[in-house]
């Protein structure tokens, strides 16, 4: 009996460190290794031959290879990147086009996860999952239909119409307005259920403390509600803001030639003009654009609660 008591902390510690190195492997081999294969074909050269670059950094060649790649290491793809106002302006598009995103998904979101804590508690669950029924359909399919709902003689139109509150069909798809559309549907249950998550949790008591002190509903909410709902807030928007700013689907279909993303860029350089190494360095100016403040804010984040 004494042996058992004393083997359950030791099996409960493995099976916490198994708990913790599973979600890292996946990370490492479904992250971190492809990664590190589009950072070395980044500093490769173009070539005609399949795949269409020329490799520099070769394992084969032993600690010598590996000293030769470091030596005669460029960035002459990168250079190119910062030196052409076209990667530029698509990269500048993007993060204009994904935070007013997010910002109008956020103040839709926001209201609607404010509705649904508030409701009782036993609709709560239906009215979470019409939140996610999207879901369960095709995100292809659900950006086609807006197609057929913007577009000239759409349904959009034809209702506006119909009630006369236009006189001639609007024009709408083939532009920036219908890329946000298109943005804010497909990622609004990504901002709607963090926030309703954190204000579910909510004690309804510290809004009736604020009331018996003499606040308004206005002044709680701004002082209570809100604050308590940073981390909801905080999570919804990291999770709309990220995939948007690479997204590619949706301006392509809705956008039209004339919208800019980097999603878009990154396609047209891997399949059409077939230059690998300018689409990696691409795709790594992406995800450092992505990861540094992210990282940063969880630093800064872990540092507010240890001093709390």
């Amino acid at each position: 009996m004494p042996g058992a008591v004393g083997a359950t902390p030791m099996n409960r510690t493995l099976g916490q460190r198994i708990l913790v190195t599973l979600p890292y492997l996946w990370l490492l081999v479904l992250f971190f290794a492809p990664f590190l294969i589009v950072l070395k074909i980044s500093f490769s050269d173009l070539a005609v031959s399949r795949p269409p670059y020329t490799p520099q950094f070769d394992l084969s060649g032993g600690w010598a290879g590996i000293r030769d790649f470091f030596a005669e290491l460029d960035f002459e793809n990168y250079t190119f990147l910062a030196e052409d106002s076209l990667y530029i302006n698509a990269y500048l598009s993007s993060l204009k086009i994904a935070a007013v995103s997010t910002v109008i998904t956020l103040l839709i979101g926001y209201a609607i996860a404010y509705a649904l804590a508030r409701t009782p508690r036993r609709w709560r669950p239906t009215l979470v999952m019409l939140v996610i029924l999207p879901f369960w359909t095709s995100f292809l399919i659900r950006v086609y239909a807006w197609i057929g709902i913007l577009k000239t003689e759409g349904l959009l139109n034809q209702a506006l119409l119909s009630i006369g509150l236009i006189s001639e069909p609007l024009h709408i798809m083939n532009t920036t307005t219908a890329v946000y559309i298109g943005i804010v549907y497909s990622y609004l249950p990504f901002m709607i259920l963090p926030i309703y998550a954190t204000l579910e949790k909510m004690d309804e008591s510290l809004l009736e403390a604020a009331a018996d002190l003499g606040s308004s509903r206005l002044a709680a909410f701004c002082l209570v509600t809100l604050p308590l709902s940073l981390p909801g807030v905080i999570a919804g928007c990291f999770l709309v803001f990220i995939p948007a700013i690479g997204e590619f689907v949706i301006p392509d279909l809705l956008g039209g030639s004339e919208t800019l993303m980097i999603g878009k860029t990154l396609w047209v350089e891997f399949f059409n003009n077939r230059d690998w190494p300018l689409a990696s360095a691409v795709a790594t100016l992406l995800l450092l654009l992505l990861i540094v403040p992210i990282v940063l804010f969880q630093r800064q984040q872990m540092k507010q609660e240890i001093g709390g």
